[in-house]
């Protein structure tokens, strides 16, 4: 069996957002729907999940229930190019007893996601 995996974002701007995460991930921005509601990034390669942006009239108010981590072995060099693209740290990097890293980050309309230290 074969499951395609999208992931939805709400955002208050697609066209604005949509860039960043395209950059962030390696992706490219594909059409914004024909009512201006969806805009999807078309992944780098085949089998990656699908992200798409969906307007919504509400702001956020509250931590995200789901959100994305991006590992990398060199996360302060993560951090920093993100921070460029237009996010934002979140507090400072955390690690815990077992060793893990990561530094919490919003992008650009406060959407949280974390930046985590691949071990391998």
């Amino acid at each position: 069996m074969s499951i395609r995996v999208e992931i939805g974002i709400d955002c208050a701007d697609p066209v604005r957002l949509a860039p960043f995460w395209a950059r962030a991930l390696g992706y490219s921005v594909g059409q914004l729907g024909d009512d201006g509601t969806y805009l999807d990034l078309r992944p780098a390669k085949r089998g990656q999940p699908v992200i798409y942006f969906q307007r919504v009239p509400e702001v956020k108010r509250v931590k995200n229930r789901l959100h994305l981590d991006l590992w990398t072995r060199q996360p302060d060099r993560e951090v920093t190019r993100l921070v460029a693209l237009g996010a934002s740290s979140v507090g400072d990097p955390i690690e815990d007893a077992s060793g893990n890293w990561w530094q919490v980050m919003s992008d650009p309309e406060g959407n949280e996601f974390c930046v985590c230290r691949e071990h391998r």
